[in-house]
């Protein structure tokens, strides 16, 4: 089964709260996906969770790097810049290919014009490549902007990447996940899922990390974080 084939976008859009979504997807996968699939990709988040990664990420209080990346247009964006306007959201996702994130991006979507009257600004960034990137907000209808982590130096610098495991990176193959082709590298790096709320000072004054690729928090949290 292609992963791909969940992530499909509605005719309409799907207002429902987050994790209704997130649910719904995961209902799916156990309907569809083998058990013996899934099984992989949870002793891979287990795994994750006992190295902590959640935990040794960046946390609220501390101080977010500066960056400067591409957008999904090939278009250079720096920190510097954003952070110039206003408060800042950043989405750590791993990319098109991934079900969960798609919901994710699609939920934010809907809150874009609230953030920006709010005088923030919102971005996502995953190591896939600026031309999937294009692809990811050409289909979705995206109206942030989708930044290139190409090698993850940024998501590396907020303490988020990991490597497939090689029994993983078997599971992703049958299912053409070709990480590889997607971020145009062969590390098989990816960043666990992250929001970050950053203010001109580049304080982070909001930080969700999870180990679980299934877990994101709702957007309407990550607006109340904004608007603080």
């Amino acid at each position: 089964m292609k992963w791909r084939s969940l992530e499909e976008s509605p005719a309409n859009v799907d207002q429902r709260p987050l994790q209704e979504i997130l649910a719904e997807r995961k209902e799916l996968i156990a309907k569809y996906v083998p058990p013996e699939t899934q099984a992989v990709h949870a002793r891979a988040v287990a795994e994750l969770k006992e190295l902590r990664m959640a935990a040794k990420s960046l946390q609220a209080g501390a101080k977010a790097p500066v960056f400067e990346l591409q957008d999904h247009d090939g278009k250079a964006v720096s920190s510097a810049e954003l952070l110039s306007k206003g408060r800042l959201a950043i989405c750590f996702v791993r990319g098109r290919w991934c079900p969960f994130c798609v919901g994710q991006l699609e939920a934010m979507n809907l809150i874009v014009p609230q953030v920006e009257q709010a005088g923030g600004s919102l971005v996502a960034i995953s190591p896939q490549t600026v031309q999937q990137s294009f692809f990811m907000r050409d289909q979705h209808k995206l109206r942030f902007p989708l930044l290139s982590d190409r090698g993850n130096q940024v998501a590396r610098q907020f303490g988020l990447v990991y490597r497939v495991p090689d029994y993983q990176q078997a599971v992703y193959q049958r299912a053409f996940v070709n990480l590889p082709f997607a971020n145009g590298d062969t590390t098989w790096e990816l960043p666990i899922p992250a929001v970050f709320v950053i203010d001109r000072e580049r304080l982070i004054s909001y930080a969700f990390a999870n180990e679980d690729y299934m877990q994101r928090p709702e957007p309407m949290e990550i607006l109340a974080a904004l608007g603080k």
